[in-house]
């Protein structure tokens, strides 16, 4: 049993994805920083001062009755019940910057595969000629061909 464990866990996919999931945590930071200390005081510049994070719709008010909250924090700490719009939108906006990174990312690698794989071909096609009588690829320096041993000169 331990040993199958042992095995499971040393497979390249398994390692492969552990360290998938360590650089996306990191990304995901980084995106999260980027949306709220960054795109979204723009945005909340261009709007008139509004501040996302601070958007949000009371629908029960707390201990003080009549209070006027400014702030989440402030709502839920008078045990109001709020419907908080504003991380909603950061939530949504980091989402959609998330996504557009890792798809400009797999583009990037696909595009360098595409182009490692096309080169790769490129060097194979210099060592091999097609025989004019079977059509099967043979080393380019062959005079005569191994599978149907006509002669090549």
């Amino acid at each position: 049993m331990f040993r199958e464990f042992r095995n499971f866990i040393i497979r390249g996919n398994i390692i492969d994805m552990l360290v998938g999931i360590i650089i996306g945590s990191a990304f995901t930071s980084i995106v999260n920083s980027l949306v709220s200390d960054i795109i979204l005081p723009i945005i909340g510049v261009l709007l008139t001062d509004v501040d996302f994070s601070d958007l949000f719709i009371v629908l029960k008010k707390g201990v003080t009755d009549n209070a006027n909250y400014t702030t989440v924090e402030m709502a839920k700490n008078d045990g109001a019940i709020v419907v908080s719009i504003g991380l909603f939108l950061n939530s949504i906006i980091s989402f959609f910057i998330t996504s557009v990174s890792v798809f400009i990312l797999l583009k990037t690698v696909s595009k360098l595969k595409d182009r490692f794989i096309k080169d790769k071909k490129e060097e194979e096609q210099k060592d091999i000629k097609v025989c004019p009588y079977c059509f099967t690829n043979i080393n380019i320096n062959a005079i005569k061909c191994p599978n149907c041993t006509s002669s090549l000169n």
